[in-house]
């Protein structure tokens, strides 16, 4: 079951013109993810640890 469509949110950073992720919380911390462009697709969920494993990577420059 993925979340409500008003639970998602999108970066500040992202405009009109590109492509974007979207991302809502889960009540168990879990995060889902889904194309802004194409909203009706299934959304990809990750639990929280994947999910702060990954905010590791990305702070600690792993994916530049």
């Amino acid at each position: 079951m993925s979340p409500a469509e008003g639970q998602f949110r999108k970066s500040t950073f992202s405009n009109d013109h590109q492509g974007c992720v979207e991302v809502a919380v889960a009540a168990d911390g879990a995060r889902w993810v889904r194309d802004s462009k194409h909203p009706a697709a299934a959304p990809h969920r990750f639990a929280a640890a994947e999910w702060n494993a990954f905010l590791q990577g990305v702070k600690a420059g792993e994916f530049g």
